[in-house]
């Protein structure tokens, strides 16, 4: 069995992993794709290494087929198409025991704090799961956790039909905020400094503005004829993004901040009295984020395959990574990790 680990200093090396045996309540999935994030290109760079501790195995969006399930598994059977929901919590902190086991006083993020799934076959808690539906392609199925991220924030920001939404900063993760913002019923502007992301923005029907080239405050203004944005989602991670934020949204706008800021930003708090504002965090995934992102893709309301920049074989994967550094045209690499894959 092949296996690719991450081995500092944007190198990887193949080596020759073991399958591991399913134990009580576990599988064992025969990876099919596993999608590049902004996270894996992070680890990357070398900037995750303490908490990494390479030489390891990453990669936490992933799709693939059940090939063994362990002892008490029912809800799986050999040959479900699945996708790995990658939290590992305790079930008894605090969090997790108020229903909010997502974010886990004692979270383990699998594919960082422990082994992830590019290798040919992953063994993970079944609770970990969800199935997916025959008519989304393996390919597709490993961006379903990065829709379950968009899917997430659209849910804590309250989102509806017929609102005005602002997305700052059209990544992969801002353009699939922006897909799901739309699949509500939502207008939806993006304001990204990147001209290739602008038109990526565009080619999948959402309206894009520089910021740099007209002020945004102004031109959302008179988008929403004086009123300001009924919801921004900022998820670019800088500091002129805090400060825009609190300038378009609406009176009793909402908030919802998406990025991880490298440093403490400055937020203007005045804004938040003036006009009662609300802002609220979003990390990561719920359960219900994963089915409600199935559900979308299979429903054929937000396409996935104009995301799918490149796909690469696992013994690829260094080239992979290269590629989508400092690449802001590139949206998700996929390395094929299966034999299954080729069939998929």
């Amino acid at each position: 069995m092949q296996a690719a680990e991450y081995i500092g200093d944007k190198k990887f090396r193949m080596v020759e992993g073991s399958r591991v045996s399913p134990g009580e309540g576990e599988v064992c999935i025969q990876v099919g794709y596993v999608g590049i994030c902004g996270t894996d290109m992070h680890i990357y760079h070398g900037v995750m290494d303490g908490r990494v501790k390479p030489p390891k195995t990453i990669g936490h969006e992933m799709s693939g087929t059940v090939v063994e399930v362990g002892a008490g598994v029912s809800d799986y059977v050999v040959g479900d198409r699945v996708v790995v929901r990658p939290l590992d919590y305790c079930g008894e902190c605090p969090a997790c025991t108020a229903g909010h086991s997502h974010v886990c006083h004692n979270l383990k993020f699998m594919g960082i704090d422990s082994p992830g799934a590019m290798q040919n076959f992953w063994t993970v808690k079944a609770r970990t799961l969800h199935r997916l539906p025959k008519s989304i392609s393996l390919e597709k199925g490993a961006l379903i956790e990065p829709l379950a991220v968009a899917c997430h924030d659209i849910s804590r920001s309250r989102l509806s039909e017929g609102e005005k939404a602002v997305v700052i900063g059209g990544g992969p993760i801002g353009q699939l905020v922006a897909q799901v913002a739309k699949s509500v019923g939502a207008d939806v502007l993006i304001s990204e400094v990147n001209a290739a992301r602008r038109d990526f923005a565009e080619k999948t029907g959402i309206n894009a503005i520089d910021p740099l080239a007209e002020d945004l405050h102004e031109s959302v203004k008179t988008w929403t004829q004086g009123k300001g944005a009924d919801v921004v989602f900022e998820v670019s991670g800088v500091q002129p993004a805090i400060d825009a934020m609190t300038q378009i949204a609406a009176v009793r706008g909402r908030i919802c901040v998406v990025a991880i800021h490298s440093q403490k930003p400055q937020v203007d708090l005045f804004q938040f009295f003036w006009k009662e504002l609300e802002m609220v965090g979003a990390r990561v995934y719920e359960a219900a984020d994963f089915d409600m992102a199935i559900e979308l893709v299979e429903q054929g309301h937000v396409d996935l395959d104009p995301f799918i920049s490149s796909i690469s074989d696992l013994g690829e994967v260094e080239t992979a990574f290269a590629s989508m550094d400092n690449n802001p045209e590139g949206m998700k690499a996929l390395v094929r990790c299966g034999e299954e894959a080729h069939h998929a």
